[in-house]
């Protein structure tokens, strides 16, 4: 039987179980479920996924997905074009 167990790794350090694997570059929510875009506002808890790492065991592959927070001037891009306004 072989196993395959996918993570999502906060910025602080904090691991996180989630159902499947995640794509690279990719915007998620605090549970690693992602986002669908445009997203309604730029003032919301946003990861990207920015490096994915897969430890290959005996029977079991281990994939990490690392996430980086993003401000909300980098949210600005993929929200709703008529809600752009300044963030502060």
């Amino acid at each position: 039987m072989f196993f395959e167990e996918f993570y999502i790794v906060f910025p602080e350090g904090d691991i996180q179980e989630v159902p499947g694997r995640l794509p690279f570059n990719t915007l998620v929510d605090m549970n690693g479920h992602v986002l669908d875009l445009p997203l309604p506002t730029a003032k919301m808890i946003v990861f990207r996924v920015t490096r994915i790492k897969t430890n290959e065991n005996k029977g079991s592959n281990e994939t990490f997905h690392y996430l980086d927070l993003m401000s909300a001037e980098e949210l600005l891009p993929y929200t709703k074009k008529d809600t752009h306004t300044r963030v502060e």
